[in-house]
């Protein structure tokens, strides 16, 4: 049998209003109508349906540095394993870690013409 789904859309605000100050982001509903940003209909991150922790779309590479490097924060459930994803915990709320990570998903998810104007600071609104 199936586990009930349970999650609490407000854990996801803390990670969503950040993930939101990227350019071309928009907030969506993903897996299990969970709530999500995305980049260009990609999935950058979400609220995982267990209401435990974020799945973020994070390079392999990126991603065992954070693993290593932050392990109270980070972890890999066997399911991400295969995937370009690293877990956070949701009740982790450290801006600067989060604004860096969720950076990093960006730019893996952004054309290379977002990335310039965001670095020069122009913006295409």
């Amino acid at each position: 049998m199936k586990k009930p789904i349970e999650f609490n859309y407000s854990d996801f605000d803390f990670v969503k209003n950040i993930a939101l100050t990227f350019p071309d982001t928009e907030e969506s509903v993903s897996h299990e109508g969970t709530p999500s940003v995305k980049v260009r209909g990609k999935l950058m991150c979400r609220l995982h349906d267990s209401g435990e922790f974020i799945p973020i779309r994070i390079g392999f590479e990126s991603r065992d540095y954070y693993l290593e490097t932050y392990p109270e924060v980070f972890h890999l459930p066997e399911h991400f394993k295969n995937y370009p994803y690293i877990c956070m915990w949701k009740d982790y709320h450290d801006r600067k870690l989060v604004t860096e990570i969720l950076e990093i998903s960006w730019r893996s998810l952004a054309t290379k013409r977002q990335i310039k104007d965001f670095e020069t600071g122009n913006s295409l609104d």
